[in-house]
């Protein structure tokens, strides 16, 4: 199975990594026979993470020490590229990247040590229009931070890479900031600075198991590493483990960590003279880069049939398999297209080792959630040399402080679900894709193809026969518009029609996905807008079921929604609140609507408990997020407090717009006005299949609406939900609504959405979020909220509107007074407003950004290029006072009471005929 290294080459490489960790230098940098008996922390796995991981936790001063089964980097770090880019599309990793650059260019002067640190440039190779387009976007966002880029015609290019084919390309994209690393003299590094900080290094020390305990509450905690020269007492293991990392987890007792190896090649061609100090080179649109390292050229790409592995063997090191030239000829022939004279040159060797890829193509980081006291630091994408000098950093803070400084959701174990980590179909398909696309344009729409339907509602089937086009977020299907009278099902993954598998018949879906393939405006852009309309004109109903649910109960719950939550929950029994949750450096973890109760009946919907309890609901894709955030409160302060998720038990329909209220009054004998209803309230009703019909189903209502308008949410057990969306759609003048017009009109009001306008890195005040805070009251990050409430901010949210019709989706550069002072975070369209938008923060050079600051600036978007005129406001111009929520609709003839009372309407417990 696997192959000795004999190719000359990397038979010399891997020889001198073994001298350079063997000789001398082991004996430098490794700590003596002995194990030691304890540490704060202790690191699993010896490659580039573990040895970033040591060198950042020593140089906090942190009794760390690192366990390799072998040699340091004999893993997959010793034949790794180690390509180091700067531009990406986010700025989460354009930070982090920016973060590995620093620490490389810093190690030589700190150790003394050559690092293997060539900073030569990079270059990106765009073959079409709407490649060229993604450039621009990332050339616009790398001037928002700072991060230098030249747009290059295709002869330009070839002074800087003297073997392109200027005939074959359009256009590229310089960075001078670009460069690689090599990982054998990185590593040496890391350790020999670790050491110097007191980190402990210990090789050929295989970990045998992982001990956890059971605390008081129930929660699993680490309490030490058991390894084949002794045990180690430790509260705090971080799983650096790359392909091994499940293996690693499951000492732990988890029982999966969504990792599939592949295996990953490059060749390395013979001497050629004319690329000596030339740009490495990714040409996305052929999958292909080219790394250059003196006068040879690393030759290699992500073609569409990979080889997966079931596993990698414990024992590999310093291994590599054959390679498949009928997989990797595909490289080549992209490389010769690219380069004719590299047709002619000779490969000197080649390369194909496991590498680790994860479904969304990002790493895993942070704590476990089942286990306190595991951290994940592993799965990369081929991409650990990049990546983990910066997320190293992070990693530290967030095991020392609680949480990272950057935002790092998307990286965060966190991010999935437990009903995505239990399927592994789901896992090795959505790893294949990641594997496959790695180099596909990423559209701001698009949608994956792999792993659909790990989680559905109860009216998934119904929706669908609708019209419903679906998305999938954190492995839930949700409608993301309607197209009436077709109905368009995800088809199960077939792999591309790669290796002997059949293409589906049915194409439809990916047919209809390739009207999102712009960064224009969407070809369904006329029909979301259509649905958003609907629910500004009229009613509108949407399916908001894959929202994650909670009831936070236990004798501790109210004094765990004090430290957890930031508004005032001392309210009476039937009020909602808006509220935030913050970690402990004042940055938002979550922003959810808490429904505060006092017992029920005892159906689902009305839970029977004892005390004051709380319905907490929050965003469908970062509730495990959410639900870990508050579950690590309540191990933390060691409060008796459960938290119940109940989100495949209740679905939720809302009903939003204008003639809501007249609609939903037909199917309910509860009153809806509002006094007998008030705004941010709730309670349990009673709604009829039909007005002539007999049957009726309860369910808890919610006065509130994510699209400004007025509307309730109905919060329905899924054992029934059929009847009642059936009965509802019955309904004349309401129109099913999707996602993508839910999100436009949430924009277009002003509201937030969490991981894009309101993340771990804002301040409540940044946010323009204080009224979220109660000023009195010891919530986790109150300090941080108070401080900023005294002394200013230095960013601060703003609303920026578009006259011209261009089409927005955040990263776009923003211009004030001609000087760059942020990026677009989100981006949509106000179809009400019929503008684009962008919301943003506005910095202001590291000084205090006011009110005066914000308004008397001229400012503009950056679009692919080119700047437009923008226009800011403080908060959205859309019904700025909050009229249409009390159904206040002047400009319609409207208002709460323009319809017939029901009988009971103006009881405020509601009534019955």
């Amino acid at each position: 199975m696997f192959k000795l290294i004999r190719d000359r080459y990397f038979r010399k490489k891997a020889t001198n990594c073994l001298k350079s960790l063997k000789n001398e230098r082991r004996y430098s940098y490794s700590t003596g026979k002995e194990l030691v008996s304890s540490a704060d922390i202790v690191i699993v796995g010896g490659g580039i993470a573990g040895c970033n991981t040591l060198y950042q936790l020593s140089k906090r001063g942190v009794n760390a020490v690192l366990l390799e089964r072998n040699k340091l980097t004999s893993g997959t770090t010793w034949h790794t590229a180690g390509l180091v880019w700067s531009l990406r599309p986010s700025d989460l990793e354009v930070r982090l990247l920016q973060d590995s650059r620093n620490v490389y260019g810093s190690l030589e002067e700190e150790t003394g040590d050559y690092a293997g640190w060539i900073n030569n440039g990079g270059m990106f190779i765009s073959r079409s229009k709407v490649r060229t387009e993604e450039y621009l976007r990332l050339h616009t966002l790398g001037k928002a931070m700072g991060i230098p880029s030249e747009i290059l015609d295709p002869h330009d290019a070839q002074k800087l890479f003297p073997l392109l084919d200027p005939t074959v390309f359009k256009m590229a994209l310089y960075s001078p900031l670009d460069g690689t690393i090599d990982p054998a003299m990185a590593c040496n590094a890391l350790v020999k600075a670790s050491s110097k900080h007191g980190g402990k290094i210990y090789e050929d020390c295989p970990v045998i198991d992982i001990h956890y305990a059971h605390n008081l509450l129930g929660n699993k905690e680490v309490t030490g590493v058991h390894t084949e020269k002794g045990f180690i007492k430790t509260k705090c293991v971080v799983n650096c483990g790359g392909v091994w990392g499940p293996r690693i987890a499951r000492f732990a007792g988890v029982p999966s960590l969504p990792i599939i190896p592949f295996k990953h090649a490059y060749v390395v061609s013979d001497a050629i003279p004319e690329i000596r100090g030339c740009p490495n080179v990714r040409d996305h649109d052929a999958s292909l880069y080219f790394k250059i390292q003196g006068e040879s050229c690393n030759i290699g790409g992500y073609e569409n049939n990979p080889i997966m592995l079931d596993q990698v063997s414990e024992h590999q090191h310093f291994h590599l398999y054959e390679l498949d030239w009928d997989v990797f000829s595909v490289h080549m022939n992209s490389a010769a297209s690219l380069c004719p004279k590299l047709a002619k040159v000779g490969i000197k060797s080649t390369v194909c080792g496991p590498e680790s890829f994860t479904p969304d193509h990002k790493p895993l980081l942070g704590e476990d959630p089942n286990v306190f006291g595991l951290f994940h630091n592993c799965g990369y994408n081929s991409a650990g040399m990049m990546f983990s000098a910066g997320t190293a950093i992070q990693i530290a803070e967030w095991i020392l402080s609680g949480r990272p400084h950057y935002n790092m959701f998307s990286f965060d174990i966190n991010r999935f679900s437990n009903s995505q980590l239990s399927r592994p179909h789901w896992v090795r398909e959505s790893s294949h894709e990641s594997y496959v696309r790695n180099y596909s344009i990423v559209f701001p729409n698009d949608e994956p193809l792999a792993g659909r339907d790990a989680s559905h509602d109860a009216l998934h089937q119904e929706l669908i026969d609708d019209g419903a086009v679906m998305q999938a977020r954190a492995g839930w299907e949700r409608p993301g518009f309607f197209i009436p009278g077709e109905k368009i099902r995800v088809q199960p993954y077939d792999w591309g029609g790669v290796n002997d598998y059949p293409r589906n018949l049915d194409q439809r879906y990916e047919e209809l996905l390739k009207g999102e393939y712009s960064f224009g405006f969407s070809k369904h852009h006329d029909i979301i807008g259509a649905e958003a309309l609907a629910c500004r004109n009229a009613a509108a109903l949407f399916n908001i079921s894959y929202y994650g649910k909670f009831y936070l109960t236990g004798p501790d719950a109210q004094r765990t929604a004090e430290l957890a939550f930031t508004a005032d929950l001392s309210k009476k029994a039937d009020r909602l609140v808006y509220t935030l949750l913050l970690n402990e450096k004042g940055g938002v973890e979550a922003d959810l609507t808490v429904s505060i109760l006092d017992g029920g009946s005892g159906q689902l919907h009305e839970p029977i408990f004892k005390g004051r309890g709380y319905y907490v609901v929050t965003s469908g894709f970062s509730a495990a997020h959410t639900a870990a955030i508050l579950r690590k409160i309540i191990h933390k302060h060691k409060l008796r407090a459960n938290l119940t998720d109940v989100s495949k038990q209740l679905c939720i329909l809302g009903i939003q717009g204008p003639d809501s209220q007249r609609i939903l009054q037909r199917y309910t004998n509860a009153g809806l006005s509002n006094d007998a209803f008030p705004l941010h309230t709730h309670r349990s009703i009673t709604v009829s299949n039909a007005p002539a019909d007999n049957k009726s189903y309860t369910c808890r209502a919610l006065r509130v609406s994510w699209a400004g308008e007025l509307g309730w949410e109905l919060h329905v057990p899924s054992s029934h939900a059929v009847q009642v969306y059936k009965a509802l759609r019955k309904a004349n003048g309401l129109k099913n609504a999707g996602w993508r017009a839910l999100t436009a009109l949430s924009a277009e009001k002003g509201y937030h959405l969490w991981n894009v306008d309101l993340r771990t890195d804002d301040n409540p005040i940044e946010a323009n979020l204080g009224f979220a805070c109660r000023k009195d009251g010891e919530y986790i990050g109150n300090e941080y909220v108070t401080k900023a409430r005294k002394t200013g901010v230095t960013k601060k949210y703003a609303f920026l509107t578009l006259d011209d019709k261009v089409a927005i989706f955040g990263q776009e550069a923003i211009y004030r007074n001609g000087e760059p002072v942020g990026y677009v975070r989100r981006g949509d369209y106000g179809f009400y407003l019929n503008k684009s938008i962008g919301i943003g923060y506005i910095t202001n050079k590291g000084a205090e950004v006011t009110k005066d600051y914000l308004n008397e600036g001229n400012y503009e978007i950056e679009v692919m290029g080119k700047k437009y005129k923008a226009k800011l406001h403080l908060k959205s111009p859309f019904d700025p006072n909050g009229q249409r929520l009390l159904g206040n609709y002047g400009n319609l003839g409207m208002d709460e009471n323009t319809y017939e009372p029901h009988a009971g309407q103006n009881e405020r417990a509601g009534g019955s005929e």
